[in-house]
């Protein structure tokens, strides 16, 4: 069956000529009332020039964030969309830049810079306004006519917020719709009963169960712990939340509200009768745990890692098995590519001499914890829906797999002796996207960047006056397994030697049946049970004793604290400098990388609250849930806990240069990813960076050449493919259908191993053929390489910790088909060292052991032969299959890189390229 694209968020307006019935008996006059821009009906424009705030940038500073600014429209727009393509205006005015990048670097300038990205300076020129919008007479809202990015400008620190959170409405309301009720597990009750929509709320409410109250109470806890700044944010929240139901307000009266709340029945189109809920402060608390999920709750696992450990163990006995499953693991690979290369050590997560407390689970005997009780009805009975149920799921789950990249050079080695940086965040390919761009400007607020919808109170990457600043996914442990000894039945546990109840949390959710996409009505009920070590995940025995595997995450009911942070962040007054941009991100308790560039310095930082861990606990393995064995400091009533100093968190200042592609961060410095060994995607920045800082004066213009030049690379084919090849090289190749492969996988090493078009909008690959027989040969010589010496079951274990492939196509990878980002995770690093090890080649850290033809040449060259020639004689529609987005063996387009709809609008493919989403390139000439 051919694969199918993910599901979308609202699954019923994907399809044209298939509406609502009732969207039959709209009025004409409504539609062309619904044509109207919100922007134009929000308020008349004047031509009135934004003023500039102090901009130290001077026109050196650049950003891109596709599809387009505006994330909203009418129900009108969405229809004459799906029948005819048509887009509201800057709807996707950025998606054709950005998928221009490929064909055009090459012979990128800085002066041609612009042409693929926006103009990030201050301020909007008198000539390029195009609407002027006044919510209250202490706030303005300018948009410029080439983005419609609002900059928004306050007399007030309250007009400021309340037109921040008046623009968010404008551009992303339904989004932000969306994201809250996901964030309280309530989508289907909103958006419906899809398969999709179960998915989503699922998932992240089975992380972040919480209540009502819960969400109140970290308000209170983050604004009360913080001081003056504390007040401030509640300050800024309350005037933000303000400007938010101003325009859900003013778009109801004036009936230019997005429209997906006619599509799903909460607006009608004839009569208006329904209602658009007003956001409350909880909402903006809801809608952090989604996004703290994706992107920045590193951990956990520790499970799973049991599960393999001891299928090395069964294998080859607790010694070797132990060693085994060590080299695997790659905690702190000689070889890893790391962003603090100075040789610097921190030490965090690493591997205690001697385990303590570790309560691994009896073979066969885990289970995962049911979430879902009482279902009726069903979701959508269509085929179509049927097969995508777990892809729908990953589209946004799976994201934080693999999320951003930065290229930081010290200006010691440019050409003008200022810093450079070209970086930004992966944060997926959405419509609208996630993330917004703005500009605001008011008493203590000086910045310009994106932020999450719903969360954009303060530009959360960007720039200010300045000083530029970005983030990339860094994934250290921030979570622990625990083993909860069960007492008097499944749902009490032994906290301390008393007999604790635990708390059971559940909600049902009902939904309407719909008939566009064949969803029935239903119902089901989600049930999670929690206790002071977190939520219960897993059902076990462990030695015989019943146990719950519950999840603690130090940024559990603490989703509201990182606010502090990122204020400081947007404050001219407080960042001016290295230091107190460090102590700024310092307050930031999610898992992030952090890069700063001003005129004359670059520094970094890695976030996040990184507790410290009772003397011998290892942090990949479950440990029991006892006194001796909890987080220093640890107080259950909060979770707050002992965190490691600040000076322990991986930082550098004027370090030559940073590259940071989800890449280990430094040396001694253990991340949860599996993966961090000598072949990684940020050795593709490495690599290029190295060589730029090493012939010295850098421009901007060769910087993004470097990131543009490594966002086209196969991982496989530049890092590992030559060292394969020199296996089946070591003697004449005599087979006519492996010789041929052979040859053309050597030509395209020698082209440059890129997934690059024969000329632009082609749609046609260069090395087209080599291309496919990679995609096909590797998960075979992968297999064919390791299960014969590890075991299928060992093999599978492994597996699931560190999948085998991630391909731009791969829909089976984490990161699912279409979404650009690719070659994070997979078995690079084994085969490359496995292969460097079989050639008699040094490697450091090597495998416990010789996989590849039990370390014979022969045959390992043997092995490497059969199932390069099986590769080289699948079609591209086997290599290909199609989904329905492409036909099968159509290969640009199975790589390419879709907008995944999470509303009425879509927009048009573009060329695979593995790129963060927004993206900023900047060069400050001058400081305060």
């Amino acid at each position: 069956m051919p694969r199918r694209f993910p599901r979308t968020t609202l699954d019923r307006l994907r399809t044209p000529r298939r509406f609502p019935k009732f969207l039959k008996a709209a009025s004409i006059c409504v539609l062309i009332a619904g044509l109207l821009s919100p922007l134009t009906q929000a308020a008349a424009a004047d031509t009135s020039t934004a003023a500039a705030a102090n901009d130290y940038c001077g026109s050196q500073c650049s950003d891109i964030l596709p599809p387009g600014e505006n994330g909203n429209a009418t129900l009108a727009q969405i229809l004459l969309n799906q029948a005819f393509g048509t887009q509201p205006d800057h709807a996707e005015d950025q998606l054709a830049p950005y998928g221009n990048l490929p064909s055009g670097y090459s012979t990128l300038t800085d002066a041609k810079i612009n042409d693929f990205f926006n103009d990030a300076s201050f301020g909007v020129a008198s000539d390029q306004v195009a609407s002027t919008t006044k919510p209250r007479s202490d706030v303005t809202i300018v948009r410029d006519k080439k983005t419609g990015v609002p900059h928004i400008t306050g007399t007030t620190r309250y007009g400021t917020e309340y037109g921040a959170g008046y623009a968010a409405a404008q551009d992303r309301l339904w989004l932000m719709d969306v994201f809250r009720h996901v964030g309280r597990g309530q989508l289907t009750p909103f958006a419906g009963g899809a398969a999709s929509n179960q998915g989503l709320e699922q998932e992240f409410w089975r992380t972040a169960p919480y209540t009502e109250a819960d969400l109140q109470a970290q308000i209170d806890s983050a604004t009360a712990n913080a001081g003056a700044r504390g007040t401030q944010a509640l300050a800024d929240a309350n005037a933000y939340i303000d400007g938010i139901n101003a325009y859900i307000d003013a778009s109801d009266s004036g009936r230019y509200f997005p429209g997906e709340y006619v599509l799903t029945g909460h607006k009608d189109s004839v009569t208006n009768a329904g209602t658009i809920d007003h956001f409350k402060l909880t909402d903006l608390v809801a809608l952090a745990s989604v996004i703290g999920a994706l992107f920045g709750s590193g951990g956990g696992g520790e499970v799973n890692n049991a599960l393999s450990l001891l299928a090395a163990q069964s294998k080859y006995g607790v010694t070797e098995g132990t060693k085994l499953w060590e080299s695997f693991r790659e905690r702190n690979d000689p070889e890893a590519a790391l962003t603090v290369h100075n040789g610097e050590s921190f030490p965090y997560a690493t591997k205690p001499d001697s385990a303590q407390g570790e309560a691994l689970p009896d073979a066969g005997s885990v289970a995962q914890e049911q979430l879902v009780y009482d279902r009726t009805g069903s979701a959508a009975t269509s085929t179509a829906t049927s097969a995508s149920t777990t892809a729908a799921t990953t589209s946004l789950t799976s994201a934080k797999r693999g999320m951003s990249n930065a290229l930081v050079v010290s200006g010691k080695y440019t050409a003008s002796g200022h810093p450079i940086a070209v970086f930004g965040p992966q944060t997926g390919y959405f419509a609208p996207q996630l993330l917004m761009l703005q500009e605001i400007q008011g008493p203590g607020l000086s910045a310009r960047g994106a932020s999450f919808a719903g969360l954009s109170m303060y530009v959360e990457l960007g720039r200010g006056q300045d000083y530029s600043w970005s983030a990339t996914t860094s994934g250290q442990d921030i979570i622990d397994t625990y083993a909860v000894e069960l007492c008097q039945d499944e749902y009490h546990y032994l906290y301390h030697g008393t007999c604790t109840a635990m708390d059971k949390i559940e909600q049902t959710n009902s939904w309407k049946p719909t008939t566009a996409d064949g969803t029935a009505a239903g119902s089901y009920r989600m049930q999670v049970y929690r206790t002071k070590y977190g939520p219960v995940e897993y059902r076990a025995t462990v030695g015989g004793k019943k146990v719950a595997y519950t999840t603690l995450r130090s940024s559990f009911m603490h989703e509201a604290d990182s606010i502090i942070g990122f204020q400081m962040l947007n404050d001219p007054d407080y960042v001016k400098s290295p230091a107190t941009f460090q102590s700024a991100v310092q307050h930031i308790n999610y898992t992030f990388n952090w890069f700063y560039a001003d005129s004359t310095h670059t520094a970094y930082y890695n976030s996040g609250d990184n507790p410290v861990r009772a003397t011998g606990v290892d942090a990949e393995f479950p440990v029991w849930a006892q006194a001796a064995y909890e987080w220093q400091g640890w107080d259950p009533a909060t979770n707050t806990a002992t965190y490691t100093a600040a000076s322990a968190h991986p930082n550098s200042v004027d370090q030559d240069y940073y590259i940071s592609w989800n890449n280990k961060q430094a040396k001694d410095y253990t991340t949860a990813s599996w993966g961090d060994g000598s072949v990684h995607r940020g050795n593709l920045l490495e690599d290029r960076v190295k060589k730029l800082v090493a012939a010295g004066g850098v421009t901007r213009s060769a910087l993004v050449k470097a990131m543009a030049d490594a966002a086209l690379a196969d991982l496989r084919a530049e890092d590992v493919l030559p060292d394969l090849l020199k296996v089946v090289n070591s003697s004449t190749v005599t087979d006519s259908t492996a010789a041929a492969a052979v040859s053309k996988l050597s030509s395209w090493v020698t082209a440059g191993a890129k997934r690059t078009e024969t000329s632009s909008g082609s749609h046609t690959y260069a090395n087209a053929d080599a291309i496919r027989i990679l995609d096909a040969w590797w998960p075979l010589l992968v297999k064919a390489e390791f299960q014969p010496g590890l075991g299928s079951d060992l093999y599978t274990a492994l597996s699931n910790n560190l999948p085998v492939d991630e391909s731009p196509s791969a829909a089976h990878g984490p990161t699912g088909s279409h979404a650009g980002s690719s070659f994070q995770y997979g078995w690079w690093s084994y085969v490359d060292k496995d292969i460097r090890a079989v050639l008699g080649e040094s490697v450091q850290g090597g495998l416990s052991q010789k996989y590849c033809g039990s370390g014979s040449l022969s045959a390992c060259r043997d092995a490497l032969i059969s199932t390069l020639k099986e590769a080289a004689g699948k079609t591209a529609s086997d290599v290909y299959p199609g989904d329905d987005q492409c036909s099968a063996g159509d290969q640009w387009c199975a790589d390419s890189i879709v907008q995944r709809t999470l509303g009425g609008i879509k927009h048009g493919k573009i060329t695979w390229q593995n790129r963060p989403t927004y993206q900023q390139v900047v060069e400050y000439t001058s400081h305060r």
